[in-house]
């Protein structure tokens, strides 16, 4: 989301789909971003209320009840791997579990790994859909 600058398209979908009645709530992870705070900095930018903005820790279990989880850029954070496979570089590092969802949409540039380096098992798994393209580009293609 950061590096395509699309957080106003996020809060006019945010805007659409609340519209329309449907609960809408981030997870952010503690890492996302640049510096700590940066997605809810973007997210403050693009007038979406406070009160959907959830730490991991708030919403994680949450995710099992969740009809559509829209991952926006984001890899390591939300890599399985970090709880399933104890041999991953990322092994018992905290993770938005958003492969719990009954629906996964992943938006990304491409499919190459994260800064850790290492492939991620989500994209693969079969509630996962992936929709490749900038981020920017890709939301306002959904809300058009």
């Amino acid at each position: 989301m950061a590096v395509s600058r699309a957080q106003h398209d996020v809060g006019s979908m945010v805007k659409l789909l609340r519209s329309m009645g449907k609960q809408v709530r981030f997870c952010i992870h503690p890492v996302a971003g640049r510096l700590p705070g940066h997605m809810n900095v973007l997210l403050a930018e693009a007038d979406v209320p406070y009160d959907l903005v959830l730490e991991m820790d708030e919403i994680n279990r949450d995710f099992p009840s969740t009809d559509l989880v829209m991952v926006i850029g984001a890899n390591d954070t939300v890599n399985p791997d970090a709880q399933d496979n104890p041999n991953s570089a990322i092994a018992g590092m905290p993770v938005c579990e958003v492969w719990k969802s009954k629906v996964c949409v992943v938006f990304k540039r491409g499919s190459g790994a994260g800064y850790a380096g290492v492939d991620n098992p989500l994209f693969i798994k079969p509630n996962t859909k992936m929709y490749y393209g900038s981020a920017d580009k890709s939301i306002k293609d959904i809300l058009n």
